[in-house]
């Protein structure tokens, strides 16, 4: 249950304008709520079509992130050392990982009833930590968000679930393939994995 929750708290939409105009726990909250309620308002997708889940997760959760940094990040240095191209490839492939993987989960999420709460922590410059806890029938969990100010709003790039976060779980599995060899083996591995979920 807790790995579907990951999903469930990052899946989520903010529109680029309401990012400009609100704090990061506002974002984090209108986020989350609004997945939830655009997964309870499809029948489709809160009974499990996968093709119905993924295009709710990029109409309404890739738009609320910053998923070039998180993939910077994740990749380190090698991501410097890449052509153009394979810059964009990388954060293309990861992209359809995190969608198909908020996919799947919500999936499993199914029409559970959920109840939320939202804290902002600390703030500093142009990043900012906001903790979340949701309530589910026999379950609760504590998510916390790292989110990065992208022009006059705020996107969140990390999450850091039952403590482990998002970039450092990445790291880990990019270092091993970067090791067997560079930029190209992270990029094949990447659409290897992404096409056994299509």
């Amino acid at each position: 249950m807790k790995r579907h929750l990951f999903a469930f708290f990052t899946a989520a939409f903010v529109s680029l304008a309401a990012q400009a105009q609100t704090a990061p726990v506002d974002v984090v909250q209108h986020a989350v709520r609004g997945t939830v309620d655009a997964m309870k308002k499809d029948p489709a997708a809160s009974g499990g079509d996968m093709t119905k889940i993924k295009q709710i997760v990029n109409d309404d959760f890739i738009p609320a992130t910053d998923f070039g940094r998180t993939t910077r990040i994740a990749v380190g240095e090698a991501f410097k050392q890449a052509t153009p191209e394979q810059q964009k490839e990388l954060v293309d492939q990861f992209s359809k990982l995190m969608t198909a993987t908020y996919a799947a989960s919500l999936a499993q999420l199914g029409t559970q009833d959920a109840k939320f709460s939202f804290k902002e922590g600390t703030t500093t410059g142009n990043d900012a930590l906001v903790t979340s806890t949701v309530t589910t029938p026999g379950d609760s969990q504590t998510v916390a968000y790292r989110l990065g100010k992208v022009g006059g709003g705020w996107k969140i790039y990390d999450i850091d679930m039952s403590g482990a976060w998002l970039i450092q779980v990445y790291q880990g599995q990019f270092k091993a393939q970067l090791q067997k060899g560079g930029v190209p083996a992270l990029i094949d591995f990447l659409k290897k994995h992404n096409a056994r979920t299509e």
